[in-house]
């Protein structure tokens, strides 16, 4: 009996040995990986101190961009406040106009990015199709199309088109296209392929297949997804209004160029205000479609 438990203490005692050892092996693979990428880490953020031209020296002398910032502040008096908010919204009536047609191309182009990211999502879901060409092709086309941010994109536009609201759309819903494409692409590469195989049993084609086994599971995830995007297409369409994509971004920058500084402050301030709006609209939607919840 002594001699049974003297073997069980000997094969415990080399078994936790082993285990140690092991152990001690794992720990000390994690700490060269923990080194090595602390390292990276370091030289990539050195590097980009480098290329980004960072000195001591210039973000000591970052004060100064405040007397840029000091010729946009208005002279606001208490005793003549309204005549003195009149003044510098002098041009607001105009400046409104130019924040709905902004909102305008941001919808626009969301809607039309929709359809063409509906359309193409599915085939570029390797769950969803066989032929690896085409799910290779419909991948490649979202890349690209994300792959060139939107400006690069408008600028093109404004190239072929001129100047106006046009390039603005057209830029937005390109770029949109590929990012909605590829997040409805994994939205759908998630889905329980039960429904699916259920429609291919009785004898359903692949559109069928896709409306009817697939949509119903997708579409909470692609409403939501197209909420978040029209918020970033509204921020969008301001920034590409500045190369004359149109929008209110072209009134900031004849503003910029011409030196109006209290017309570049009451334009921002415009413009943060609709964010802030759109955001919380936004979310009160985007929580009332996909969550049950009441509007207001």
């Amino acid at each position: 009996m002594q001699t049974q438990e003297y073997q069980w203490d000997i094969t415990l005692g080399l078994k936790t040995s082993l285990f140690e050892e092991q152990r001690n092996k794992q720990l000390a693979k994690r700490r060269i990986y923990t080194v090595v990428w602390i390292v990276l880490f370091a030289a990539a953020f050195l590097f980009s101190l480098v290329i980004g031209d960072v000195t001591m020296e210039k973000i000591l002398n970052l004060p100064a961009a405040w007397n840029y910032l000091k010729e946009t502040i208005p002279i606001l008096r208490m005793n003549s406040l309204g005549y003195d908010v009149g003044v510098w919204y002098a041009r607001g009536d105009i400046w409104v106009g130019h924040l709905v047609d902004t909102i305008l191309i941001a919808f626009l182009a969301t809607f039309l990015s929709v359809i063409f990211a509906f359309v193409i999502s599915f085939p570029a879901s390797r769950n969803l199709i066989r032929s690896t060409s085409v799910f290779f092709l419909c991948r490649r086309i979202l890349d690209i199309a994300r792959a060139v941010p939107e400006m690069v994109y408008a600028l093109l536009f404004v190239f072929a088109f001129s100047l106006g609201p046009l390039p603005g759309v057209l830029a937005i819903a390109v770029h949109s296209t590929g990012s909605l494409g590829k997040l409805f692409s994994e939205v759908n590469e998630n889905i329980s392929m039960e429904d699916v195989e259920g429609i291919k049993s009785t004898g359903g084609n692949w559109v069928q297949t896709i409306w009817f086994g697939v949509v119903p599971q997708v579409l909470p995830n692609y409403i939501s997804y197209t909420i978040l995007r029209l918020e970033w297409n509204i921020r969008a369409a301001t920034v590409v209004g500045l190369v004359g994509a149109g929008g209110i971004g072209m009134e900031l920058m004849t503003a910029i160029r011409q030196f109006q500084f209290k017309q570049i402050s009451a334009i921002t301030i415009m413009i943060i205000l609709l964010v802030f709006f759109l955001d919380w609209v936004s979310e009160k939607l985007r929580h009332q479609l996909i969550g049950g919840e009441k509007l207001i």
